[in-house]
């Protein structure tokens, strides 16, 4: 083999790599959370983890390979992630049996799936794409970025106790400014993999002081159960919870695709075959997370960080990560061993991926002139939801469970706000209404886009985007 040749497969292995941890790294806390509050067994929880790391590998391969076809992530939603902390704490407090709860959320992921496959099959999900306009989907980057960021930050200084660790926190945040030093003044290898050398670096100084966090999960097995909290349950609750959360990661799956695409073409249209192929495997998705009783996926908006900050555009290595990520989850030492990199080096390097992200939140807002109506709609976005994050926990207790999963979510509340306030606040001047531009007089689906090819745009084909 030519040298050129083997510096290129080389190189292309370390992305695939870098992929890798990412994935894992954005897929590890959902199985521990969901065990904590169902009080699972080390065994159980062993089983969940592995499941979702399976799921998530089959999931985000699907979208590259037959839906959006972007390296964007397919991963753990936030949204879920509340729905099972809020019906599980519920359940707990009221004596009821936690897996008939498990069993009703596996019902409404079908719903949820059900929801995506009938907007994608009628077509209503291309024509729901004009609603999304980047006020849109900026706002409700921005607020992901606030959120999460509170999340992360906290998850860099606290230890497995919970509480502050200088050490830990001390660890993290070199982690962090690393990964950001390699991201801005690095070039060519260093640039690319500042999140796996950062990792590396931040998991070997745990290692050398003897804090390796090991996983202590037992993975004897490695089989897949399919339905190991139960049968899916329908009922009137499941249905409505699996409805309100399809119309949640619709704007979540608009909003990541125009992230992705910025970084990736530099430009945040999303195109209207994009969406319903994406729709289609969001929905196939959906049905893998109840048949392997995990949480529901969401197309990550994190990816675009992670690609702004490596600067890795191709989709060959996310799909290699995606087949190793696969294959991780079926030899359960491998399963234990990628879940044992110490949190506080997860949440930094995490973290930093957030600092793009928020760049590319204010520039999707900035598409069109922030006059008087579209800053007052943003600022009202984010008091209401900024101010929904800092309300008390057990400040809805009294509100049925269909309606506190939305109130208790800032992100949700200030998404809900500024889709509501864009429609509803109409001016006399025409200004484009959809992500690409698109006022309306224009053909859906232009022959140019920029002088890329409309199966280009399509496609998710940029320069260098298969290398």
């Amino acid at each position: 083999m030519e040298p050129a040749k083997k510096r290129r497969w080389g190189a292309g292995g370390v992305a695939a790599l870098q992929w890798l941890i990412f994935l894992v790294a954005n897929t590890v806390a959902l199985p521990v959370v969901i065990g904590e509050i169902f009080q699972f067994t080390p065994a159980e929880t062993a089983g969940l983890m592995q499941r979702t790391f399976f799921v998530v590998g089959i999931g985000s391969l699907l979208q590259v390979w037959l839906g959006h076809r972007l390296p964007l992530m397919d991963g753990p939603a936030g949204i879920w992630m509340g729905v099972f902390a809020i019906l599980g704490s519920q359940a707990l407090s009221q004596g009821s049996d936690p897996r008939a709860v498990l069993q009703s959320l596996e019902g409404a992921m079908l719903v949820t799936g059900g929801c995506f496959l009938l907007l994608a099959s009628t077509g209503l999900l291309r024509r729901l794409l004009s609603l999304f306009t980047p006020l849109v989907t900026g706002t409700y980057l921005l607020l992901l970025v606030l959120q999460l960021g509170g999340l992360f930050f906290q998850g860099m200084l606290t230890g497995d106790q919970g509480a502050f660790d200088p050490a830990a926190a001390l660890i993290a945040l070199g982690v962090f400014f690393l990964v950001l030093l390699l991201s801005v003044i690095g070039r060519g290898w260093w640039k690319s993999y500042s999140i796996l050398i950062g990792m590396l670096a931040g998991w070997s100084i745990f290692s050398l002081l003897g804090r390796g966090s090991g996983s202590g999960m037992p993975t004897d097995s490695p089989y897949l159960t399919v339905f190991a909290w139960g049968l899916p349950r329908l009922d009137m609750g499941a249905a409505l919870t699996g409805v309100l959360v399809a119309l949640v990661l619709l704007s979540n799956l608009v909003a990541s695709l125009a992230a992705v695409g910025e970084a990736v073409r530099g430009r945040s249209d999303v195109h209207p075959r994009e969406l319903t192929r994406s729709g289609w495997v969001s929905g196939i998705n959906h049905g893998l997370s109840a048949l392997f009783s995990t949480g529901g996926l969401v197309s990550l908006s994190v990816s675009a960080g992670f690609i702004r900050l490596t600067g890795e555009r191709g989709r060959i290595p996310f799909f290699i990560a995606c087949l190793l990520m696969i294959g991780v989850s079926l030899v359960p030492p491998l399963t234990e061993g990628l879940a044992s990199i110490p949190g506080p080096v997860v949440y930094a390097a995490l973290l930093a991926s957030f600092v793009q992200m928020a760049g590319t939140a204010v520039r999707t807002i900035m598409e069109h002139p922030l006059d008087e109506r579209r800053a007052t709609i943003l600022g009202i976005s984010l008091v209401l939801g900024v101010g929904t994050m800092f309300l008390p926990t057990p400040f809805f207790e009294t509100v049925s469970p269909a309606v506190r999963y939305v109130l208790e979510n800032g992100l949700l509340v200030g998404t809900l706000t500024v889709f509501l306030l864009e429609q509803l606040w109409r001016t006399g001047e025409r200004l484009p209404t959809d992500p690409s531009g698109n006022t309306g007089d224009q053909p859906e689906e232009s022959d140019l886009k920029e002088g890329i090819p409309t199966e280009q745009v399509g496609e998710g084909k940029a320069e260098g985007t298969d290398r």
